[in-house]
């Protein structure tokens, strides 16, 4: 039996609307999915290999049966593949109110005075679709004019600007918020206990080694006291958690160790140790800090 769709357009499209559908339900973020997930990608190259083996299979198989087919089971066959829903009732009703064709047996009737060199004009009337189509165009032009050229409304160009506009306040609002997209722009100073605690915990486990376990400095500076090499505050000290102290001799980078709501913990902590005079403590170092418009974080 004549398929309705050729194998060379079928097996295409179900090997894409499988990709489409791994790209709609599978979330890989911003790389496509099937460069994030190549096994599964391996599986639809085979699956497309056996489709098409199935097809040329089955086209085999057809071939062979149709030869082996008697004179008048050939006629019967070809007739069959030749009926199409072309030649239904239904279709042909359909096609009739979709261009309002005339039977070639009303030619005559149609038929203009115009001869141009033998060619002949039919008086036709425009296909109803394309009429309907034509008044839509006319009904979308004069709302168009009117929204944007009289009533002002915003074009492409302008949308943009104020979605792009709309979300970086948007961006601004998540950083005040997100503990993992913090910097030194928008951490707050934190003095709930429980916070402090956890901060003294990362600072005894990371810090007392070189700062030893009540902040007075060995071979890091006094953190106790009100001097400070890199500037104090919270935003400085958080800083230099992420960013390191001094190239050659200073403290490394622990952004590759800690999360920024971490450091922010433990940079409250340090600051909390200010005026606690541990003995024994490491002479100042730096210069007087004085902390102006302290931010703290209220929970």
């Amino acid at each position: 039996m004549k398929k309705l769709i050729p194998a060379y357009v079928r097996v295409p499209v179900i090997f894409f609307a499988v990709f489409m559908a791994m790209e709609y339900f599978i979330d890989s973020g911003d790389r496509p999915a099937f460069i994030k997930f190549p096994m599964v990608s391996v599986f639809l190259f085979v699956f497309l290999f056996l489709l098409i083996a199935i097809e040329i299979t089955v086209s085999a198989v057809d071939n062979i049966t149709y030869h082996l087919l008697t004179e008048e089971q050939k006629i019967q066959l070809n007739e069959a593949n030749n009926l199409s829903f072309k030649d239904s009732e239904w279709y042909k009703k359909l096609m009739k109110k979709l261009t309002k064709t005339e039977s070639l047996d009303n030619e005559d009737q149609l038929l203009l005075d115009h001869d141009y060199d033998g060619i002949k004009e039919l008086d036709n009337n425009l296909p109803p679709w394309w009429v309907y189509l034509f008044y839509a165009c006319i009904v979308f032009g004069v709302v168009y004019m009117v929204r944007f050229e009289v009533l002002g409304a915003d074009n492409q160009e302008m949308e943009l600007k104020k979605e792009v506009a709309q979300a970086k306040i948007d961006i601004a609002e998540y950083m005040k918020t997100a503990p993992d997209m913090m910097d030194e722009k928008t951490v707050t100073l934190l003095t709930d206990p429980a916070d402090l605690a956890a901060g003294k915990e990362i600072f005894t486990t990371n810090c007392a080694a070189c700062h030893r376990a009540d902040g007075g400095g060995q071979i890091g500076p006094n953190l106790t006291d009100d001097q400070w090499i890199l500037g104090g505050g919270i935003k400085n000290v958080f800083h230099t958690l992420v960013n390191g102290g001094r190239d050659g001799k200073g403290m490394i980078s622990w952004k590759g160790t800690l999360k920024p709501k971490e450091m922010q913990k433990v940079a409250s902590y340090i600051l909390s140790l200010k005026g606690s005079n541990p003995p024994d403590a490491k002479a100042p170092e730096g210069e007087v800090w004085v902390e102006e418009n302290v931010t703290v974080a209220v929970k």
